[in-house]
């Protein structure tokens, strides 16, 4: 039997009652009703679990679940909380690419707090960040030799920097001479994650790949910076590089993700991938690996792509959402 809810309370109704008809078996603390709906805001109990989910959701309810649950996270209402909100701040197509860019590499821990740096940042570029980028002199790095988040600082921050530079200027290293599908005049962001990557990839692997070894292709590039960029050549799930391309590349009538770049396709992404979305993931039985590396990513896109082959990662707002939302 497979039970699905379209709210919390409804769950905490759901347990609620399946606890009075089990009271016989079950001892109650004093606190009563308001210990039962917090226990249930929590999770369903595990016993309820085994009955809820005994072999895994079925594909037809749990697809219309999900259908019904994109609806209510998929909405411009989840920007303003959201690291995304921070390149929706800009019009320019560069301004967002590099806003974004920061935000999602910025994107672990608290949720405030990636926002409040992130646009702290911007404002030390002036909130113009792609004239900053190719327009800078020296003196005006001296503003950002005390910005700090977590373990980035600021010689992560000057790398990155002069990588973008070098990138929009069109004068990045000779690594890349021969290297089929870069452009040496770059209006955009989206020739770095491109480099090699062919329409017929099942994924974006072969992009993601290229573009660390293109990153960090400038002479003496700093080996504290390389924590910052992951690569799914060392196994990671690559969660903020697929959350940035995810941003950047798909689009529906929602307007939360961008959806401007049109050489990678929807279906070449993978779901961003965090111990959160892995916890709610394996709940509902779309991932079995243990781990959260580019193999367990994989497997909850290919899972994923049961419901829309054509833009699986749509459904990390629904994930994502039951994580960090709904604490599911």
């Amino acid at each position: 039997m497979l039970y699905l809810w379209n709210t919390s309370a409804e769950k905490a109704r759901f347990v609620e009652r399946k606890l009075v008809d089990h009271k016989k078996n079950c001892t109650l603390p004093s606190l009563g009703r308001k210990w039962v709906r917090s226990c249930a805001m929590k999770s369903v109990t595990e016993s309820y679990k085994k009955k809820v989910f005994p072999r895994g959701p079925d594909k037809g309810a749990l697809e219309s679940f999900f259908a019904r649950k994109l609806i209510e996270f998929n909405q411009p209402s989840f920007i303003t909380a959201d690291p995304i909100s921070v390149p929706h701040q800009f019009k320019l197509k560069q301004d967002i690419e590099i806003a974004a860019f920061f935000a999602a590499i910025f994107s672990w821990g608290n949720r405030k707090t990636i926002i409040s740096k992130s646009k702290e940042l911007m404002l030390l570029m002036s909130n113009s960040p792609f004239d900053f980028i190719i327009n800078h002199q020296e003196s005006d790095l001296k503003p950002l030799m005390n910005f700090r988040h977590r373990t980035f600082n600021s010689e992560d921050l000057f790398y990155f920097i002069e990588f973008l530079r070098l990138h929009y200027t069109g004068t990045g290293t000779e690594i890349l001479n021969g290297i089929r599908g870069f452009e040496k005049s770059n209006t955009t962001l989206e020739t770095a994650f491109t480099i090699g990557l062919s329409p017929n990839d099942p994924d974006i692997h072969k992009g993601l790949s290229n573009f660390y070894r293109y990153f960090f292709s400038i002479p003496d590039a700093p080996h504290r910076t390389r924590k910052h960029i992951s690569t799914p050549e060392k196994k990671s799930a690559c969660k903020r590089l697929n959350m940035f391309l995810r941003w950047m590349v798909r689009s529906d009538q929602n307007g939360v993700d961008f959806g401007f770049w049109k050489t990678i396709s929807p279906s070449q992404l993978l779901c961003p991938l965090d111990v959160h979305v892995a916890r709610v993931a394996r709940h509902f039985g779309l991932l079995k690996r243990p781990g959260t590396d580019w193999l367990a990513a994989a497997e909850l896109t290919e899972n994923l792509r049961r419901f829309d082959p054509a833009d699986p990662v749509k459904y990390d707002f629904v994930l994502f959402g039951l994580g960090a939302e709904e604490r599911f």
